[in-house]
């Protein structure tokens, strides 16, 4: 299955130049953990970083730093990891774990963002398929039985 079929395509953005308090409040307005940072190119939103909640709470709570003028792209990743629309899922769960990243935002042809993906998403897409498979054996029996009455 491609990974653009799976992700969550309502991704809640923000700019390079958004406030960590703004960026805080997209959070618990759309109930997000996490923000893909984006700049416009081209008239597309290209992904550039990845801001969370536990970013905002290590580089400004913790350190005691003043918001006041805070921009994400101050303490956003910038080590940013995308992956191609049309990529499968082991191949989005492989580089998840190469990178050591929870989410991934998903990306068009041109680099254009179409969506993003977590681990959460996974693990629930990986659990259907694992029950699913679950019901084979008993269905087998069922199958069994029914062929040694005829």
């Amino acid at each position: 299955m491609p990974i653009g079929e799976l992700c969550n395509r309502e991704v809640v953005f923000a700019t390079r130049t958004t406030t960590v308090v703004e960026a805080a409040q997209l959070m618990r307005r759309y109930h997000v953990g996490d923000l893909v940072v984006v700049d416009q190119v081209d008239g597309k939103r290209v992904p550039v970083g990845i801001v969370t909640d536990r970013d905002i709470v290590t580089e400004i709570v913790a350190k005691v730093c003043p918001t006041e003028g805070c921009a994400v792209e101050n303490i956003m990743c910038a080590q940013l990891v995308s992956i191609a629309e049309s990529e499968g899922v082991i191949a989005t769960i492989r580089l998840m774990r190469t990178h050591g990243v929870r989410r991934i935002p998903v990306v068009d042809g041109d680099g254009g963002l179409v969506g993003i993906v977590s681990a959460d998403d996974l693990l629930d897409l990986l659990a259907e398929e694992l029950a699913e498979l679950a019901k084979i054996a008993p269905r087998q029996q069922v199958q069994e039985v029914r062929s040694r009455i005829s």
